[in-house]
């Protein structure tokens, strides 16, 4: 058997901030120029239905080509003869191995016409597939299978557990897949160089049966040899292999491999890192790694705009430094205003400044030394705040799916609120923790993310101390094929202990509602009544979503979800506090992420809320 691939790069026609438009999907190789325009149609016929059919049609170049003319007859019939290979590969796929495939042109087969035979204009295309009998598996072996393991991280599936085994049907792509198991098996234990050596695939058609055999050289066992970095230009190569994580001498897995890989991504620098191991293993037992690296621009910039009828229009730049000291040091700067509405006001306007420094590799690989300092003054629904201030931590990948982040941090603010005016200056800490294990961050279709997130303060004018806490958790649950149709849940929680509100500030107490929470308020409007109309944050936090997901085409889907919110002061009142909101959405899928537009409404709404909001933004709203 044997398999082939081939694949056109598309031409984009505009590009902004990521996005793609009028992407031109045409191939640019020499069957797609049309240099003497031959139509055809195609008259389609198979003696299986169901899955066989469907894996013909989608195998068949000349079906799925029948729109646009073919280049001339020789384009045509070459094509044709093309369609032979590809049919008779998916009935193999299918467990077909006794299929017969005729492809006709003009009343004549395909294979036996001169590229230069004149053809009617358009002509038919008949193809007619005989199926045959479906093969099962009479016998299966893996001569020089890998041991079985007890380390749960080097544990491979078995192949008969997906389906090479007696009488399972006997599918290509399962023989292949079987090859990938035996070899994954073998290097997950060390032996970097497993190969296969033979695969004897022999169809009996008196039993309708298939006999595989396929033999393993596992080689020899390996270890991590040296890493030599070559491509940089500006970044040091001796701290980029020390990123690796791969220390000489340390056995071979092609999980820490996996693990390299992210770290270097991580770095953000490299337009491409890729690492490719030596031809055979040393004397010694190491295997050493060349690390081809090509570094990215040393500076980029980025602008974005939110917007939504309730909080007005946002504008925000970014520039961002990378590799200032040779080990991947990153500098970022922010700006934003926000609240921009008409008529305009700019004493009603939001500012904030920031910059972040992140040195990667601080102790670790995987651990981070992140500073930042920023500065703001924000008009929020219920007060406003002017302060500046920092925070300096460790920013530790356990793995792909857990973070710890955890530091100190030192604020100055002034907050005028239904409380007066009021300073603090805040010293405290802050540690936290993040699980996401989401198929993707932007718009996950399954899995979930919980993250905890602890911060103690004290209050150095006033004395008093406080702490935070604040947990949340997703989850999603996808329909279909490729999930079309998407559940997703969200719930959030939070308490401060400490003080009395008043001595609280402002930012660390709990307000509800906006985009992010429940949509259909204000940012940041939903609160704690003082019994004289005047809303201030609350002590306790509770907060969920619900929300259908939908896709109508590949490229648009629809949404409606229900949010709810609560903020409560010292004690929980009664449910009539329970602030709803309900609306619908659409989204346009990019290749950045859906770019989102929702509409809602408050389902209790109180003095001061809105008839409705529009929220525009990219990405799922959780």
């Amino acid at each position: 058997m044997a398999l082939s691939a081939a694949a056109a790069m598309p031409a984009v026609g505009f590009e902004l901030f990521g996005i793609k438009f009028f992407e031109d999907q045409s191939e640019t190789d020499a069957e797609a120029v049309i240099v003497d325009p031959q139509p055809y149609f195609v008259t389609f016929t198979s003696s299986e239905g169901g899955a066989v059919e469907a894996a013909l049609r989608n195998a068949s170049a000349l079906l799925a080509d029948e729109a646009e003319p073919a280049s001339g007859a020789a384009g045509l019939i070459a094509k044709a003869r093309g369609d032979y290979r590809r049919l008779l590969a998916a009935l193999y796929g299918e467990g077909h191995y006794g299929g017969a495939v005729s492809i006709r042109i003009g009343g004549r087969e395909a294979s036996s016409l001169a590229p230069d035979t004149s053809l009617p204009d358009p002509v038919d295309v008949t193809i007619a597939v005989t199926a045959g009998p479906q093969f099962r598996f009479g016998d299966v072996v893996i001569v020089n299978q890998a041991p079985p393991t007890l380390d749960p991280y080097d544990q491979v599936d078995m192949p008969a557990l997906r389906g090479f085994g007696v009488g399972e049907v006997a599918r290509s792509a399962v023989i292949l897949r079987a090859e990938q198991l035996a070899l994954e098996a073998w290097r997950q234990q060390g032996y970097a160089k497993a190969e296969i050596v033979s695969r004897d695939v022999v169809a009996d058609h008196a039993t309708n049966t298939v006999a595989a055999t396929i033999t393993v050289n596992p080689g020899r066992l390996a270890a991590f040899g040296p890493v030599r970095v070559t491509g940089t230009t500006n970044m040091n190569p001796e701290f980029v292999a020390q990123q690796t994580g791969l220390a000489v001498g340390q056995e071979y897995d092609p999980d820490d491999l996996d693990r390299a890989q992210k770290r270097l991504d991580r770095l953000e620098v490299f337009r491409a890192a890729r690492l490719e191991a030596a031809e055979s293993i040393g004397s010694d037992g190491l295997l050493p790694y060349d690390l081809i690296v090509e570094e990215l621009p040393g500076r980029r910039f980025g602008l974005g705009a939110t917007f939504s009828t309730v909080d007005g229009l946002g504008l925000e730049g970014y520039h961002l430094w990378r590799n200032l000291f040779g080990q991947a040091e990153r500098l970022r700067l922010d700006a934003r205003v926000a609240s921009i509405a008409w008529p305009l006001d700019t004493a009603q306007f939001d500012y904030f400044i920031g910059g972040t420094f992140t040195k990667p590799g601080f102790y670790h690989p995987d651990v981070d030394l992140v500073a930042t300092v920023s500065a703001e003054r924000t008009i929020y629904p219920k007060y406003t705040e002017t302060s500046a201030g920092g925070k300096v931590g460790l920013s530790w990948f356990f793995s792909d799916e857990l973070t710890f982040e955890g530091g100190a941090s030192f604020e100055i603010a002034r907050f005028d609120d239904s409380f007066g005016t009021r300073d603090f200056q805040t010293a405290g800490l802050y540690a936290g923790l993040v699980y996401d294990g989401r198929d993707s961050s932007v718009d996950p279709t399954e899995g979930w993310y919980a993250s905890a997130n602890i911060e103690p303060f004290f209050d150095l004018l006033a004395g008093t101390p406080g702490g935070r806490l604040v947990v949340e958790g997703r989850t999603y649950f996808g329909f279909g094929e490729n999930d079309p149709f998407v559940l997703a849940g969200r719930l959030k929680a939070g308490a401060v202990v400490g003080p009395a509100l008043v001595d609280i500030p402002p930012d660390k107490l709990f307000f509800a509602g906006g985009g992010g929470s429940v949509r259909g308020y204000g940012f940041k409007s939903i609160g704690v009544d003082d019994g004289m109309g005047n809303i201030t944050g609350g002590r306790y936090l509770l907060e969920g979503s619900l929300e259908a997901r939908a896709k109508v085409t590949d490229d648009i889907g629809v949404v409606g979800f229900v949010d709810g919110g609560y903020v409560a002061a010292d004690t929980f009142l009664g449910l009539d506090d329970l602030r709803i909101g309900a609306g619908v959405g659409v989204r346009y899928y990019t290749g950045l992420g859906p770019l989102r537009l929702d509409v809602a409404v408050p389902l209790n709404r109180k003095a001061g809320d809105p008839d409705y909001a529009i929220y525009a933004g990219i990405g799922q709203a959780f």
